[in-house]
């Protein structure tokens, strides 16, 4: 098994001990601090890769959650000019305002307010300003290029088609100050995985030549610099070109085969990968209720696809290192960003017996790019299926999404990424910034991890062409 199949986040299996685990639970962090230093005097292997990984939580704890609830409502007063007090305490109670009691006090998330409008969608009417034309544009030509894609893949009896040639320059910045001048920083910085989706990756050019760049089929491929910290910061940036294609398939279900159990894919993919993909008993159960009596693969898929898209809505995450659980997580709470919904899905299309897997790096509309996640499932004879459960969530009222993202993909994509996790090639030798998925990079020096407040990633679209 090559080295970067280690899971990063084995050390999770390794249980706190009670007094931490309860003084985390209520937000206690000055006093957990002290008990996790005192534990670690006597830990060994596994708890104390746990322990330490608690107290870089409890730093991530701090800076997610920034604004007491005055500044919150500074902010809040930029949307909604008029809100008042109270309310702010009305919308806690309802869980509208997501936040934290640290140390004693109450403690609102960095990216509250967008969650409070869809949380509480109700308040839409009272917010300043009306969705910006570029959005409604991005939308219209989101739902030609599907079109479009189905039109193309029809024609050919389905697959991969109309080809999008990408040239991409990504770029990290380390700021001044963060690591003494004259110290190592290692950079890692994502790169296109070659495959079905990008069948041809190139990188062009980039200052300074990266010492490494991991095999085309790494489930978590980068590039690697090292560069030297000075007084001004460091920068590196990397420019590469891929091709990416839209997919569409029509299944038939009378179609469907079953698996070869013995197979490495079956095996591989509907295996727990923990903490993440983890069989927990709610999981278990959920799955046997969304399931029930099926036993066509696809179908299988399918009921998981209509649970997820129709009961979970999109919020923004805090950092996924602060979650035990996330799938698990997203099923009891019903909410969660594009990564965690799919992350659910694949939880339980592998406990149904559906080999599924995971799939990210960035959405490259060239209006509005962003990053993101989403998840593929396996289906004999046909293949690789694609599923997008936050762009086929039913709460955007259209059900084209719905339909097309369960299978299909329009080929705005750039897919670094086929596993959560994963071990980059060379190794990272301390926590990652992201510990599941990899869109921007990772940044450490001798001493520690750089956290996302010391440096910035940029992503640019150079160029977009058909083929």
């Amino acid at each position: 098994m090559p080295a970067w199949d280690e899971n990063v986040l084995l050390f999770m299996r390794a249980e706190l001990p009670s007094r931490v685990k309860r003084l985390i639970s209520q937000g206690r962090f000055d006093e957990a601090k002290k008990v996790i230093l005192e534990a670690l005097r006597s830990a060994k292997e596994d708890l104390r890769r746990r322990l330490e990984f608690e107290l870089d939580r409890i730093r991530r704890w701090r800076y997610e959650y920034p604004y007491t609830m005055a500044e919150a409502l500074e902010r809040l007063r930029r949307e909604i000019p008029d809100v008042k007090r109270e309310e702010l305490d009305v919308w806690l109670r309802r869980g509208c305002i997501d936040h934290r009691i640290i140390n004693g006090e109450v403690r609102v998330l960095r990216r509250f307010v967008p969650n409070l409008f869809w949380l509480c969608p109700e308040l839409k009417s009272r917010r300043l300003g009306l969705e910006d034309e570029r959005a409604e544009m991005a939308r219209a030509a989101l739902r030609s290029r599907v079109e479009k894609v189905i039109a193309a893949a029809r024609e050919v009896g389905g697959g991969h088609v109309l080809p999008l040639l990408y040239r991409v320059r990504a770029s990290v910045r380390v700021k001044p100050g963060a690591v003494p001048e004259g110290e190592t920083l290692r950079i890692w910085i994502p790169l296109p995985r070659s495959g079905a989706l990008h069948p041809r990756v190139r990188v062009l050019d980039a200052e300074p030549k990266p010492l490494k760049v991991a095999p085309e089929d790494h489930p978590q491929r980068t590039a690697y610099f090292e560069l030297e910290a000075s007084r001004c910061g460091a920068e590196c940036w990397i420019e590469y070109e891929f091709i990416s294609r839209g997919f569409y398939l029509e299944v038939d279900p009378r179609n469907v085969q079953g698996y070869d159990e013995g197979s490495d894919l079956y095996r591989r993919y509907t295996s727990e990968r923990p903490p993440h993909i983890a069989f927990t008993p709610y999981l278990r159960e959920l799955a046997e209720r969304i399931v029930g009596d099926e036993e066509n693969p696809y179908l299988k898929a399918r009921r998981i696809w209509e649970w997820v898209t129709n009961n979970v809505r999109y919020t923004y995450a805090r950092d996924y290192a602060l979650y035990d659980n996330i799938s698990e997580y997203v099923a009891r709470n019903r909410r969660g960003d594009c990564g965690m919904q799919a992350l659910l899905f694949i939880t339980l299309c592998r406990i149904a017996g559906v080999p599924a897997r995971w799939q990210s790096g960035w959405y490259v509309f060239p209006l509005r790019p962003g990053m993101h996640d989403w998840a593929q499932f396996y289906v004999e004879p046909y293949g690789w299926l694609y599923a997008d459960p936050s762009f086929g969530n039913m709460r955007h009222g259209e059900k084209w999404r719905n339909e097309f993202y369960f299978g299909s993909i329009e080929g705005y994509r750039m897919a670094a990424n086929v596993e959560v996790s994963a071990q980059f090639d060379p190794p990272k030798q301390h926590f990652r910034s992201d510990p599941v998925d990899n869109q921007r990079g990772e940044v450490e020096w001798r001493e520690g991890n750089l956290y996302y407040d010391v440096w910035e990633y940029d992503f640019k679209i150079l160029e977009t062409r058909r083929l």
